[in-house]
């Protein structure tokens, strides 16, 4: 079996930055697609809107931990570059869409194909050493960062060309990195470490439940559901926040979502690899934490744009928590066991995705119509502030506890 190199990081770095381009390439003219499809006003093409984003979301949330498993029976790298030829289908299949029906299709071969997410992990903790996961897990969340910065900006000039037009070039980029991967990605887990694929191992409760001999796992994943929970704020409700506060144009909306994704980009991409040797994972998911729930709380209460923006500033550190947090809870499991811990962390974040939009839309809406019992947009940023305080919490009082045994470090390349 070839040994990863240099290609090898970089390669999966593209993949989920593939993803993410790909969702936020659509983002500016899922709407004009939804009303010329649906022939219904916009306020049905939102509700309608909403619906797509669950149906992705269930289906990320069942095939996650099935990926997961898979890649720990098969390998990672067929799983890897089954996922992307299943984005460059499901892209091509949505920009022909003659009817709504075929969009609920794509969608849901979309959350399927999403489910990369967690082969990609385990493939990062099998070739990196322990100590350096942390930063490679925040290149993943750089990457993350860049897709929002350039998927909205590229679907926004595409769309000029009409409104299918992003779904082909997203559905371009997938076939690249899979020809990319297919002749450059080598495997990362040897055979011996292989284990059987079992069906009561690869379903979202299956997963969990087979992680619970690790506590300090299972304890840091509530934090993950909470953080990730308070996270959906951002993408369920920012365009109609920035509007209804501070009556904020498509343009303005963009510019802020592009310096959200900057930060995003320097802190886990840059930040992370500097802070978290220093300082230590423990510290890095305080100090993110932290810095995540105040930024939520200044917006909660933002009355003007410009204080918005020092809010979104000073979470420029958020992006400490979560590398640091699956860092940690990769050092509990085995190597054969990577790739179950990253399918049940893909299926937390799954649930987050389905519940999360609902419950943020629902309290924005709420707290900011015409009958509303108190006049207060920024409900919603109040209610994330209060679960990522919730997940501080959580991590402070298993700071208090023994720390367990790491695992010896095996078979990772640095």
């Amino acid at each position: 079996m070839r040994a990863p190199g240099k290609h090898a990081l970089a390669f999966i770095f593209f993949t989920v930055l593939i993803d993410t381009i790909g969702f936020g390439i659509i983002m500016p003219v899922m709407p004009q697609l939804l009303v010329e499809l649906t022939g219904q006003p916009l306020a049905y093409a939102t509700l309608m809107s909403g619906f797509l984003l669950t149906t992705y979301a269930v289906l990320q949330f069942v095939c996650g931990p099935i990926m997961g498993n898979l890649s720990d029976r098969f390998g990672r790298r067929p799983v890897l570059l089954l996922s992307l030829a299943a984005f460059a289908i499901d892209y091509m299949l949505m920009g022909f869409a003659p009817t709504l029906a075929w969009l609920f299709v794509g969608r849901a071969i979309a959350g399927m194909a999403g489910a990369v997410y967690s082969p990609a992990m385990a493939y990062i903790a099998d070739v990196s050493a322990p100590e350096k996961r942390a930063q490679s897990f925040g290149m993943m969340g750089a990457a993350f960062g860049v897709g929002f910065i350039v998927g909205p900006l590229i679907g926004g000039l595409l769309g000029e060309l009409g409104p299918r037009a992003p779904f082909f070039a997203a559905a371009g980029l997938a076939a690249l990195n899979f020809a990319y991967g297919y002749f450059v990605l080598p495997e990362s887990l040897a055979k011996e470490r292989r284990r059987p694929f079992e069906w009561k191992r690869a379903n979202p409760l299956g997963t969990l439940l087979a992680l619970k001999r690790y506590p300090a796992v299972m304890g840091l994943a509530g934090a993950v559901l909470l953080w990730q929970l308070a996270h959906q704020v951002y993408p369920a409700t920012w365009s109609f926040f920035a509007k209804i506060r501070f009556d904020w144009s498509e343009a303005a909306i963009g510019a802020s979502l592009t310096f959200v994704g900057v930060l995003m980009a320097f802190t886990q991409g840059y930040l992370t690899g500097k802070i978290v040797p220093r300082i230590g994972e423990q510290r890095a998911v305080i100090i993110g934490l932290v810095s995540g729930a105040a930024s939520m709380l200044m917006l909660a209460f933002a009355t003007q744009a410009w204080f918005a923006y020092v809010a979104m500033a000073a979470g420029a550190l958020q992006g400490l928590a979560y590398p640091s947090m699956n860092a940690i809870m990769s050092k509990q499991v085995p190597p054969e066991q990577q790739g179950e811990l990253q399918g049940g962390v893909s299926a937390m974040m799954s649930l987050t995705m389905i519940f999360g939009p609902l419950v943020m839309t629902q309290i924005l809406g709420r707290f900011s119509g015409a009958g509303a019992p108190i006049s207060f947009p920024g409900a919603a940023f109040l209610l994330a502030a209060i679960l990522a305080l919730c997940a501080l919490l959580i991590v402070l009082r298993l700071r208090r506890a023994p720390e367990p045994s790491r695992l010896p470090e095996t078979g990772a390349a640095g």
